[in-house]
């Protein structure tokens, strides 16, 4: 079958250096690796194809040969003395040493994915409950955890005395290599699960899992104005890293409770106020409670005439701002109440009121 030239196969010039070289093959490969296209039976001649290529022209000796005689030299054509391609296996070998380090051994085509070393602790996911004045005002709290930890013995590894044995399956790499025809395939060594090591003998005191049961308090600071729903995260607070790896974080969901006095409306504290009729038509000097139970209660002027579900905003008593520039308000909405019984004295006055209404 007529081969086509090599550089046309890497859409390249003729005096293209080694680094662009290298780049125009990563994008071709990338492009028609047979695990990115498994619906296309043509992707791996077209693999095979840019991948001879490029091992033809990434060798100073075969590139000069090839520039002088084309493919026949690369054949042994008469009198060329000839230079051997390399078989199948090895183009896919050689794309692996070209993309090891891209693909960092992610179950591709190289680079080992031992599992033994340092690994980062698992997050720990907590609530906390507080008060409306506790989330408004900030307060600082210790909660219990109870999780899993690295065990001291072995240092997480599951073995007495943290001593691990290297895996005879896969050499201590982690995967193991699968000819499947012209592909070399790498997945997780069966035997030691990825980890390169095996446990000959399982530590006493977590029975080799690697971890214990362990239950400590942390203290939490809770800034000023936090809402229901939100989450804090401190760092390093989760569960500790293995064999050495940086421990999780510790993420603490905040619920707040209801409170009969007020509601929360953003930043903003709503309140109703109730007054008599008197109140709001004549007006009044009322108090509003505090939302700090050991602090007096804010005084609010009620104008004359005021009418039911109106508000009257007291400026700065509301929420703080998380970061610390400025606060809502406390927003008092009217409420008249009506009374249910009358005595023969209110009865008389307010029936003598009305007829003035009636003028």
């Amino acid at each position: 079958m007529h081969k086509r030239d090599y550089y046309e196969v890497l859409d390249v010039g003729q005096g293209v250096d080694a680094a662009e070289l290298k780049r125009a093959y990563r994008k071709l490969a990338m492009k028609h690796h047979p695990d990115r296209n498994p619906d296309d039976p043509e992707a791996a001649d077209r693999f095979k194809e840019v991948s001879e290529a490029y091992q033809v022209l990434s060798d100073p000796q075969k590139r000069e040969i090839y520039d002088r005689f084309g493919h026949d030299g690369l054949q042994g054509g008469p009198g060329m003395g000839g230079v051997g391609f390399q078989d199948v296996g090895d183009v896919f070998s050689h794309f692996q040493d070209i993309f090891g380090d891209f693909f960092g051994g992610m179950g591709g085509f190289g680079g080992s994915r031992r599992r033994d070393g340092p690994s980062r602790g698992k997050d720990v996911r907590e609530r906390i409950r507080l008060t409306l004045e506790e989330a408004v005002f900030g307060t600082e709290q210790e909660i219990e955890l109870r999780h899993p930890t690295p065990c001291t013995d072995c240092s997480g590894t599951g073995a007495k005395d943290g001593k691990l044995t290297t895996c005879n399956a896969c050499g201590g790499h982690g995967q193991v290599a699968h000819r499947r025809g012209a592909f070399v395939l790498q997945t997780t060594c069966p035997t030691c699960r990825g980890r390169g090591s095996m446990i000959e003998e399982r530590c006493p005191a977590c029975a080799g899992s690697g971890e214990v049961a362990t239950q400590r308090k942390v203290r939490v600071n809770i800034p000023a104005g936090i809402d229901h729903g939100q989450t804090l995260r401190l760092a390093n607070q989760g569960q500790a890293g293995a064999r050495g790896g940086p421990a999780g974080h510790l993420y603490v969901e905040v619920m707040v409770t209801g409170d009969e006095r007020f509601e929360r409306d953003g930043l903003d504290l709503v309140h109703e106020i109730h007054l008599s009729f008197p109140q709001a038509a004549l007006g009044a000097k009322v108090e509003v409670p505090s939302l700090r139970t050991d602090e007096d209660p804010v005084p609010l002027r009620v104008p004359a005439g005021v009418q039911p579900g109106e508000t009257l905003i007291i400026r700065g008593a509301g929420v703080p701002r998380l970061d610390g520039r400025g606060r809502g308000d406390l927003v008092c909405v009217v409420q008249v109440d009506v009374p249910k019984e009358l005595s023969p004295k209110a009865q008389e006055l307010i029936e003598e009121l009305a007829k003035t209404f009636d003028g």
